[in-house]
């Protein structure tokens, strides 16, 4: 079964897809309507807000038809606030629908304009399996008219983080090892054969992942070596880029830190001396060379309920990212005086995050802002005047109002009494007063990685149904801080699954909903809590999409020749040498402990994947799949009303297509499937507005 090449293999995927297209039959008039309704409510043809970078303003352009964005520039007009509004200045450096042309998929792994503007370098991925083919590209022709020259060379299996010299001609970039894993930084000459390219650094430990990129100031690119509990990061001189990588801090178990270049100094977010959430340190810099970590200048200092999660450097600024009281903050920090101003949110269930700001000597800062009734914005704020100017918000069409839809922050009590935070969004006039009403209950949980509130067009299709939509932000996540993650995580993985089942029973007692009507829906590590859920608590769920789910990880965990395996040790325990972790991931593996029909019915389940994923192979859900149909779940033919589907992206990978109108469609699967298994066709109509 793990084997994509295998003929056998390939037939029995097929035969899945065969099968669930069958028995999804019946919804594909509701999977056209949503499908339309996505693209009605869809800009087709905008454009971005333009960035100024050097001496060009970028743009990103999406034309009614082609199914991805069109990379142009444009020159500075001098005044260095606006652009050339000649429209016949305008240079594409770059077409993806030209890219894609002849490939089913098409991933972008990199796309950087060299610091003179002279070149691109892009990295392209046609099969989903996140191996790029890395090639440079001439931009001056497009000034003359000509098309952009490639260079000759292309190098192969790069994968994410490159950084351009000071020099526009010499560059760094990653490669991976056989198990997927980036674990080299090379540097090269464009133009040179990628044969005599130089190795920088090399991660010999296999639980570290290694990646690439330039300061903001352009004066040095920084290499990170990190696993998933400790950093190393290394400085190499952007001037001078036959210099050896300089360690700032050589790696300590469990010490994380990232860095920002900001003159002759660098501050350092670090969670080392007991500093849980994370501290902001100073750090004086002789070239890439940094003082002792005894002498580093203490500048914020953890604070409880604050988790810092970035700093961004700019010549008369910093910017810090980080957490309060589990939603996302930003603050504006003078780095000489230490004052420090938080950014202002207007909403409770939102979420804010920093955009496009390439250039070091800014004095504007943009910022993007969203909630799951606010379509994404884009904000600029003068960060001496403090004055804030909107600059663009996603368009919406098709008569969207957001005072029609509400937003609003629930708790659950967990097991063992910890308060779990629940998002929601709904539309009141669409969801009765005096019943339980059809719900999707959302959840990922895993890596620190925070679920934020966020806006989807897609969506509006359920709440204009009167679905519910929820977001539970379980341990595993980072929304509370650290301590939300190592709740969540090793032997206390359980938490997740009980914090999950907890917000769906608080979801059904305040009356909400009701078993017969929620949906669970997760992808990814999300995926393994979608079957973990699944077998804990069958009864209170009627439906469950587990999208790229790592549905077996103890099997996946136990073979260290399977890609990523060594790095995921530090994230769920490493079963191959401790009997303990083999113990707790035995007891919650989807796969390992799905229950029999005889004894519990199970809620109905459709289970995704990409056959080039290689972040959780396609054999983990279709095991699965078998597994649940073995137990007895699923196997009443056509006519079952609880069925167990897989679904397989033939020609993709672990985040499905990449073409906007395939996702849209495949989006429209899911909710159209969701949708037939938590309502009533009279709900399922759209109604009239």
């Amino acid at each position: 079964m793990i084997d994509g090449d295998d003929p056998e293999v390939l037939a029995h995927l097929e035969a899945e897809n065969t099968w669930t297209e069958a028995v999804t039959a019946s919804q594909e008039p509701l999977r056209d309507e949503i499908f339309a309704e996505i693209r009605r409510r869809t800009d087709e043809t905008d454009v971005s807000v333009p960035v100024r970078d050097g001496h060009w303003w970028y743009v990103v352009r999406t034309v009614e038809g082609s199914a991805y964005p069109i990379h142009c520039r444009r020159p500075d007009d001098g005044t260095t606030t606006g652009w050339v509004e000649d429209p016949a200045a305008e240079q594409v450096i770059l077409d993806l629908n030209i890219e894609a042309d002849g490939h089913s998929y098409l991933g972008v792994g990199v796309l950087d304009v060299s610091p003179d503007g002279n070149w691109l370098a892009v990295a392209v991925d046609y099969d989903g399996d996140e191996r790029h083919l890395l090639r440079f590209v001439d931009l001056r022709p497009l000034a003359e008219g000509r098309p952009a020259e490639s260079s000759q060379e292309v190098i192969e299996g790069v994968a994410y983080g490159f950084a351009w010299a000071a020099d526009s001609a010499t560059c760094w970039y990653t490669l991976q090892d056989d198990s997927f894993r980036p674990d080299r930084v090379m540097r090269h000459h464009v133009g040179a054969d990628p044969g005599d390219d130089v190795e920088v650094f090399h991660e010999t430990d296999e639980r570290f992942h290694v990646g690439v990129g330039a300061s903001r100031s352009q004066a040095l690119a920084v290499i990170t070596s990190a696993s998933a509990v400790t950093t190393e990061c290394w400085l190499l001189d952007a001037a001078d880029p036959a210099q050896p990588a300089h360690v700032v801090v050589p790696r300590e178990h469990e010490v994380e830190y990232s860095v920002a270049h900001h003159g002759g100094s660098l501050f350092v977010l670090s969670n080392h001396d007991g500093a849980e959430d994370f501290a902001l340190w100073r750090a004086e810099l002789e070239g890439t060379v940094t003082e002792p970590r005894s002498q580093w200048r203490s500048v914020l200092g953890p604070v409880p309920g604050r988790r810092l999660d970035g700093v961004e450097a700019f010549a008369d600024h910093l910017v810090i990212h980080g957490r309060s009281n589990g939603s996302t903050a930003m603050w504006v920090m003078d780095p000489t005086s230490g004052e420090l101003a938080p950014i202002a949110i207007d909403e409770e269930v939102a979420t804010i995050g920093g955009s496009a700001n390439p250039t070091y000597d800014s004095r504007r800062y943009r910022f993007s802002y969203q909630s799951l009734t606010t379509p994404a914005t884009l904000y600029e704020q003068d960060l001496s005047s403090g004055i804030r100017t909107l600059l663009k918000r996603q368009p919406v069409l098709d008569g969207f109002e957001p005072g029609q839809y509400r937003s609003e922050r629930q708790w659950a009590t967990a097991h063992d009494g910890t308060r779990i935070p629940i998002s929601l969004v709904w539309r009141p006039d669409r969801v009765p007063a005096d019943r339980p009403a059809p719900c999707v209950l959302y959840g990922y949980g895993a890596y620190e990685a925070s679920t934020d509130p966020w806006f989807s067009v897609a969506r509006l299709s359920l709440l204009d149904r009167g679905v519910v939509f929820a977001v539970a932000h379980v341990r595993g996540g980072g929304e509370m801080g650290r301590h939300w993650y190592r709740e969540g995580k090793f032997g206390a993985k359980h938490n997740t699954f009980d914090d999950f089942v907890a917000c769906a029973r608080h979801l059904v007692d305040t009356g909400r909903t009701s078993p017969d009507r929620l949906a669970a829906r997760g992808g990814s590590a999300g995926g393994l809590l979608m079957g973990a859920i699944t077998n804990l608590a069958p009864e209170l769920f009627r439906a469950v999409v587990a999208e790229v789910p790592f549905v077996d990880p103890l099997n996946t965990i136990l073979d260290p020749s399977r890609p990523l395996t060594v790095i995921e040790w530090e994230e769920w325990g490493d079963p191959l040498h401790s009997e303990e972790a083999f113990g707790w991931l035995r007891s919650y593996s989807p796969y390992e402990n799905v229950r029999s029909a005889s004894e519990v019915r199970y809620p109905a389940v459709l289970a995704t994947t990409g056959l080039s994923d290689p972040r959780v192979g396609f054999h983990e859900p279709a095991k699965w799949v078998a597994r649940l149909r073995e137990r007895g779940h699923g196997t009443a033919g056509l006519g079952d009303d609880r069925p167990v589907l897989l679904k397989v992206e033939m020609g993709s990978g672990h985040g499905g297509p990449t073409d906007r109108y395939e996702s849209w469609r495949e989006e429209a699967f899911v909710l159209a499937w969701i949708l037939a298994q938590i309502t009533s066709a009279e709900e399922v109509r759209r109604p009239i507005r």
